[in-house]
């Protein structure tokens, strides 16, 4: 029992990050070559918020959420392109929280 007890505890005491990759793309959406503008350089992220890495307190960690906040970093942006996405998980004592990243150059379309 003790042992157990002990277990449980070190997990819930434990903290950490893990990082991991999801994936790259050329665009948000269909682009003709020439047929944008580059902004400049983005990034955008959502996340989740959890007690104890199990119970959801807020709703989250989409990629549209993430696309849709880097846009927002260029006024007159209306899709991505080089594309890559990242996920990450951070777990503290008591709350833990996912996300996902979007890194990109936003553009604007002619």
């Amino acid at each position: 029992r003790v042992g157990t007890i002990a277990v449980v505890a070190m997990a819930l005491f434990t903290a950490g990050c893990m990082h991991r990759p999801g994936g790259i793309a050329p665009s948000t959406k269909p682009l003709a070559p020439g047929g944008y503008t580059e902004l400049g350089k983005v990034r955008g992220q959502d996340c989740v918020y959890q007690i104890l890495g199990l119970i959801p307190v807020t709703g989250g960690n989409e990629m549209r959420n993430a696309v849709d906040d880097a846009l927002r970093m260029k006024p007159l942006a209306d899709a991505l392109v080089e594309v890559t996405v990242d996920g990450y998980y951070q777990h503290f004592i008591l709350f833990s929280r996912a996300c996902t990243q979007v890194y990109g150059i936003a553009v604007e379309t002619k």
